[in-house]
């Protein structure tokens, strides 16, 4: 499609209600992953810029925590209704600036923002705000400023995860978007700026991890730090926090498994492979729930691996702006080369190709592309244990029945998401309740996205979402009469 032209260069920070121009003089380009080419710039922000973001969200504490609650889910839902008219130019911001496919993009990238915030008075409504316990009442309270520092790969979904029940709880909010990804972020600022919101409630400051978001976690005014990103950088972000210490919800990395139990029919069990792998290679498996782990009875393998060959052909690479296209370039170069890394190791190390692997595809000669991947690998290879964050499915062989295939979907360090399919529901339900991981999707049960989301272990801790979402960012007072 023929897509207007938009501006990937910005040249100045949204704090205390105002655009201002950062304290340093950096900037940071914007690449887009399918020409390879810059096509804008950010500015590099520093520790002083979010020094007046903060202190400019602390001066706006008391007032915006005092506005009524029906007036913040008011404010959410002018911003859901900014997000609307905007749908299409957030839309063709991720897919340049991320390489998100058309289509995705519309869907997925622009579409669950306005959910985000459309969605807060209904949520609203499911929270207990006060509640008698004995001679006291127990009152919810924001816990104060916080910090978001959220990753590129659904770059305004994840910051309106945080952003629109923090701002419902009552928290005015200091964001970090990804450097990488950092239009939608402008995007919204725009339109918060626009709906009105209070000075000093809503402020964004762009820059790397190690300068603007370290000084978010360690700087004595925020209150709260909302992370999603790598398990490796939550540890450190945890790490720095507790320095204060100062609450933290982090939600991290994944390695789902979509297990595949042996009373499927032969329908059913193409059923569920096709859906195991869309549910990996959505968002160029870019997904930190994408279920990379497809556990299957070893006697049904070949089954499995014969239609994923077939399978993997109709995951169609190219151009993000084809609205034919379903898998666009990885975020980076970067990215890229850690992918093709991780396939090749564990080919080198026994795993077995079945479609795919490290090379560029024909149709894409450039791009940061590779290709939908399907490896087969047993339980305990680096390949089925570590998140790869690509277009990568491990084929897992179990034996032993459901105990066994449990235990492989429950060994490792990770628990975000996952899948089961059975052809007795009552089987598949007894079996997700056993796996230790935050969702599960039940014979193929569609993504809730005002359902609490989360995970258990290595996967991080706290919610976003649903009502669970806006007590994040709560304290309990006790009134004691």
């Amino acid at each position: 499609m023929t897509a207007p032209e938009l501006n990937h260069t910005r040249d100045r920070i949204y704090v205390d209600g105002a655009w201002i121009p950062s304290t340093g003089a950096g900037t940071l380009p914007v690449v887009n992953p399918f020409t390879e080419q810059v096509i804008g710039t950010v500015p590099e922000g520093t520790a002083e810029d979010v020094d007046r973001a903060a202190r400019a969200a602390a001066r706006a504490l008391p007032g915006w925590s005092a506005t009524p609650l029906a007036d913040r889910v008011k404010a959410c839902a002018a911003i859901a209704e900014g997000l609307k008219t905007r749908a299409q130019e957030i839309a063709l911001t991720a897919s340049r600036e991320m390489g998100a496919p058309w289509q995705l993009a519309v869907m997925v990238q622009a579409g669950l923002p306005v959910i985000d915030f459309a969605s807060m008075e209904d949520v609203a409504g499911q929270v207990e705000w006060e509640r008698r316990s004995g001679n006291s009442v127990l009152v919810r309270q924001p816990v104060g400023v916080v910090g978001a520092i959220t990753p590129w790969n659904y770059p305004l979904h994840q910051i309106a995860a945080k952003v629109a029940p923090a701002l419902v709880a009552g928290c005015p909010v200091v964001v970090k978007p990804s450097e990488l990804v950092p239009g939608v972020a402008y995007l919204l600022a725009e339109i918060i700026d626009a709906a009105g919101l209070p000075p000093g409630v809503f402020n964004l400051v762009t820059g790397t991890g190690p300068v603007v978001g370290e000084a978010i976690v360690a700087h004595p005014a925020v209150d709260m730090v909302s992370f999603t990103g790598s398990t490796r950088a939550g540890r450190r972000v945890a790490e720095l926090a507790a320095a204060a210490p100062k609450r933290t919800s982090l939600e991290l990395g994944g390695k789902s498994a979509s297990v595949l139990l042996d009373d499927l029919s032969a329908d059913g069990f193409g059923n569920a492979v096709a859906g195991s792998l869309t549910g990996c290679l959505i968002n160029s498996g870019q997904t930190c729930s994408a279920t990379t782990r497809l556990l299957v009875p070893r006697a049904r393998l070949a089954e499995a691996e014969e239609l994923l060959s077939l399978f993997a052909q109709f995951a169609t690479v190219g151009d993000p702006m084809d609205p034919a296209t379903q898998q666009g370039p990885l975020v980076s170069r970067v990215q890229q080369e850690r992918v093709r890394a991780y396939i090749r190791e564990a080919v080198d190390d026994g795993a077995r190709l079945v479609a795919g692997g490290p090379e560029q595809p024909e149709t894409a000669p450039t791009g940061f592309f590779v290709k939908p991947t399907v490896l087969v690998a047993e339980a305990g290879a680096r390949i089925e244990q570590e998140e790869v964050f690509g277009p990568v499915l491990t084929v897992v062989p179990y034996d032993g029945g459901d105990d066994e295939a449990l235990a492989v979907a429950n060994g490792t360090p990770y628990g975000l998401s996952g899948a089961v399919w059975a052809g007795d529901l009552e089987r598949a339900t007894a079996f997700a309740r056993r796996m230790r991981t935050g969702q599960v999707a039940v014979n193929g049960g569609a993504f809730n996205p005002t359902a609490p989301f989360g995970g258990f272990g290595q996967s991080g801790y706290g919610r976003e979402l649903g009502p669970l979402g806006i007590e994040e960012f709560t304290a309990v007072t006790s009134l004691q009469y």
